[in-house]
């Protein structure tokens, strides 16, 4: 699970925490209003930071705010996932070079390891394992670039991104072509052939976008 910004002082982090798992956990549908009394009541603690938290949760994209309404869970369109995957192409790409031209070894075998896991949680069964395996596959190469600011901009997008991973995972055989597109982009990083890696990393969100388009509306209220 993506952590908290570690900004954040203890009773915002707490409320922070409540109410985006409640979110990615669908406890808070898309288009549900998020009321502050809930969570300051389960929490024990005052309306004020659960006011905070939800203010970050919007910039982050979980929620969206209306005028004179309050906070709402965020509703995505294909059209809305098409905007934040090809951001995250341009991201992967460029991390996929950086990687590709250094091959740090440590860094090369925990993504191989990744991989693994994740091929015995497919065989499993267990999804939601897999899951968090492939979130920690991406963050790793996102982590192994020598851009600082490619990493904070990434950061900024793993809300939105989670919720198109919750669907796509989904997919009827998208896990498994999902783990065969790994398997390429790692092969591509060890072999040094930067043009190779970033090819295999557009590839694949590619591919990612084609599935969130099966599974979401162009316009109006999303799935998930």
């Amino acid at each position: 699970m993506t952590e908290a910004p570690p900004e954040l002082n203890s009773l915002v982090r707490s409320a922070y925490e409540a109410v985006r798992q409640a979110v990615l956990e669908r406890r808070l549908l898309p288009g549900e209003r998020v009321t502050v009394r809930p969570f300051a009541e389960r929490l024990g603690i005052s309306p004020t930071p659960v006011k905070a938290a939800l203010a970050i949760l919007e910039r982050e994209g979980f929620l969206v705010a209306r005028k004179h309404s309050g906070y709402f869970v965020a509703e995505m369109t294909a059209a809305d996932m098409r905007d934040i995957y090809e951001l995250r192409s341009a991201i992967d790409a460029l991390a996929a070079r950086h990687i590709a031209r250094t091959r740090p070894a440590g860094l090369l075998d925990r993504l191989h390891e990744l991989i693994e896991g994740q091929r015995t949680a497919l065989e499993a069964g267990e999804v939601e394992t897999y899951a968090e395996l492939d979130r920690e596959f991406h963050a790793l190469i996102w982590r192994g670039s020598a851009n600082r600011r490619l990493t904070a901009i990434a950061d900024l997008l793993t809300a939105q991104l989670r919720l198109g991973h919750n669907l796509t995972t989904a997919v009827p055989g998208r896990p498994r072509a999902s783990l065969d597109e790994h398997v390429e982009i790692v092969d591509a990083l060890r072999s040094g052939d930067t043009a190779a890696a970033e090819q295999a990393a557009r590839r694949h969100v590619a591919q990612v976008i084609r599935a969130l388009e099966k599974v979401l509306p162009e316009q109006g209220t999303s799935p998930f």
